[in-house]
């Protein structure tokens, strides 16, 4: 089993590598779920994994954005290699993301509470969570839906 990386041709007369992924392996217990990925992602690309359940395609992406670290293999974002970096360093820094086909809100907790948590767990203080909070709300333009639960949201502004 395994995935097949699809990527369209880029616009560009003399592309960039943005995102290069070299030979990411992962391993659960005795089962390898991933073996040897390796993908060059050039400015204006887009590209997809497809594959069947199991061949590895999210855990590759997870793998890629900082989420799961791998066993063995390189992330490398604009030349530099990020790949002991944590997901937010990779966002903040390197301005890569990740979107999960499942959101991952507090679904009983306003929007406001769930950036608010999210803060708390990357350890900012108080007074500073509260700044970022705000300024987040506002350059998403969503201090429209600041206090409405999550689980009330639909899909699109969820994520």
């Amino acid at each position: 089993m395994g995935c097949t990386l699809l990527k369209t041709s880029s616009w560009m007369t003399e592309p960039m590598s943005v995102l290069e992924v070299v030979g990411l392996e992962k391993t659960y217990g005795r089962r390898k779920v991933v073996s040897g990925v390796n993908m060059i992602v050039d400015d204006g690309e887009i590209v997809g994994l497809l594959g069947p359940n199991g061949a590895g395609k999210s855990t590759s992406f997870k793998m890629t954005c900082g989420i799961v670290r791998p066993d063995r293999g390189s992330v490398f974002l604009n030349g530099t290699n990020v790949t002991g970096w944590p997901l937010f360093r990779r966002a903040g820094e390197g301005g890569m993301g990740y979107l999960a086909q499942e959101s991952s809100v507090f679904r009983k907790l306003s929007v406001e509470q769930n950036i608010l948590a999210v803060y708390e767990l990357l350890g900012v203080a108080p007074r500073e969570r509260k700044l970022r909070t705000q300024r987040l709300l506002e350059d998403f333009e969503i201090t429209h839906i600041r206090r409405s639960k999550a689980g009330r949201l639909s899909g699109a502004e969820r994520r």
